[in-house]
C-alpha cells in the first residue's frame, strides 16, 4: 500500500497513523518511504534532495530514482511481503510518474520501461492520494521546513502539473487509487484514511 500527494499534504503523518491503526487490528506492518529505505537508497535520497551540488539533468533525476527504487524493493520490500507484512510506503512509482513525468515532462513511456526493470510485477494493492491545492500544500510545506530541499524549492507551476498528473493517474485508476481530501485537519483526513482501510480489510476478509 502506497501513500501519494505533492509536498505538503501529510503522507508521513498519514502513514505512522495507517500503521498504528492496522496493528490496532493485529497485523504486522511494515513503514518505509522512497526514495530510500536501504542504506544505498538513503545515500541517494540525500543527493536528490540537496540543493547544494550542481543542477541534476532531469533523466539523471531518473535514473538515481529507479535506482534508489531498485534497491528498496530488492532488498527491504519483497522480503517484508515474503514474511507476510502489510507495506505502507510513502511514494512509490506514482510519484515518479507525477514529478518526473508530469512536472518536468519526461516520457511516459521511458518511466514504464524503467519501473519494469525496478519492480517487475510488483505495484501497489491499494494507493491513497493525498490531494490539496500547491498553494496550501506548499505553505504547509515550508512553516514544517525552514531549509526547503531541492524538490520543495519548485515553483507553483511545477506543483500543478505534479498535481494534475496524480489527478490523471487517479481518474485511470480508480479502483486502485483513492483519493483524500488533505485541506481538511489532521483528524478528518486520518479518518477518511481508516474508511479506506477497513475497506480494504473487509475485501481481503479480515
Amino acid at each position: 500500500m502506497t501513500f501519494e500527494g505533492i509536498e505538503g499534504v501529510g503522507k508521513s503523518t498519514q502513514v505512522a497513523l495507517a500503521a498504528e491503526w492496522l496493528r490496532g487490528r493485529g497485523l504486522d506492518v511494515l513503514t518505509t518511504r522512497e526514495p530510500g529505505g536501504t542504506r544505498l537508497a538513503e545515500e541517494l535520497r540525500r543527493l536528490l534532495l540537496d540543493c547544494d551540488h550542481e543542477h541534476i539533468a532531469g533523466t539523471t533525476e531518473l535514473l538515481l530514482l529507479f535506482a534508489a527504487r531498485a534497491s528498496h524493493v530488492a532488498e527491504r520490500i519483497v522480503p517484508a511481503l515474503e514474511r507476510g507484512q502489510w507495506v505502507l510506503c510513502d511514494r512509490f512509482t506514482d510519484a515518479t510518474r507525477a514529478y518526473q513525468g508530469g512536472g518536468r515532462g519526461l516520457p511516459a513511456a521511458l518511466i514504464e520501461q524503467l519501473a519494469a526493470i525496478a519492480h517487475p510485477g510488483l505495484s501497489p494493492d491499494l494507493t491513497v492520494l493525498l490531494d490539496a491545492p500547491p498553494e496550501l500544500a506548499l505553505a504547509r510545506a515550508r512553516i514544517r521546513s525552514s531549509h526547503p530541499d531541492r524538490f520543495e524549492q519548485e515553483d507553483l507551476g511545477f506543483f500543478a502539473r505534479v498535481r494534475a498528473e496524480y489527478l490523471a493517474i487517479a481518474a485511470r485508476e480508480p479502483r486502485r487509487l483513492r483519493t483524500v481530501d488533505a485541506t481538511a485537519g489532521v483528524e478528518a483526513v486520518t479518518r477518511a484514511v481508516a474508511a479506506v482501510l477497513g475497506a480494504l480489510l473487509a475485501a481481503s476478509g479480515r
